[in-house]
């Protein structure tokens, strides 16, 4: 095994790093509430290379790096100006759905459902559009998805048993539930076997 074999990261013997989303979104919240707006600040340069990118990618362990960068920059999109961090919930599909104005969300809001079908039917990770959802939710006041979720379905993305395109787009047209419960109340069925 050659010098260069060892320093590429080919050394069988060497310790695999593996990822973790969820501290990647503690280390990023933490930078908002401690207002260390020039690391947020690095972060939002499209272009990675800062001190900031590298680190989160140092959460992305040796598979994900690229992945955890992009995604430190989505957070910092979102957050910028803001003084509270956001974990968010749910998944980009179920943040979709808040995306909209008054005269309608998600499914009901023709550029939401546009968004959304260009996000699901990407076969690579769309990270541009991606930017344009979360830059939305900011400007709609809407909490992001979850910032741990959407890392763990953005390392799945091409991964056909995970269907995460499809769940995103199930969870964005499924009706809210209390209308599921009024439409869907089931009926019950008299016996008639007697």
């Amino acid at each position: 095994m050659t010098e260069h074999d060892l320093s590429a990261g080919t050394d069988p013997q060497r310790p695999r790093f593996p990822h973790d989303s969820a501290a990647l979104t503690v280390w990023l919240t933490t930078l908002v509430r401690n207002r260390e707006y020039g690391s947020l600040a690095e972060l939002r340069r499209a272009r990675g290379g800062t001190n900031a990118h590298i680190r989160a990618g140092w959460y992305g362990g040796d598979d994900h790096r690229d992945l955890f960068e992009r995604m430190a920059f989505l957070f910092a999109i979102y957050h910028q100006g803001r003084p509270t961090p956001s974990y968010g919930h749910g998944s980009l599909g179920a943040a979709a759905r808040r995306i909209g104005d008054g005269t309608g969300r998600g499914p009901d809001n023709p550029g939401a459902q546009r968004l959304l079908d260009r996000i699901v039917a990407s076969r690579r990770i769309p990270w541009r559009h991606l930017q344009h959802a979360v830059t939305r939710l900011r400007s709609c006041e809407q909490p992001p998805p979850s910032w741990t979720g959407l890392t763990e379905d953005l390392i799945k993305w091409n991964d056909r048993k995970a269907r995460v395109a499809y769940r995103w787009s199930v969870e964005f047209h499924t009706p809210p539930a209390r209308d599921r419960e009024t439409q869907h109340t089931p009926t019950t069925r008299k016996d008639t076997s007697s």
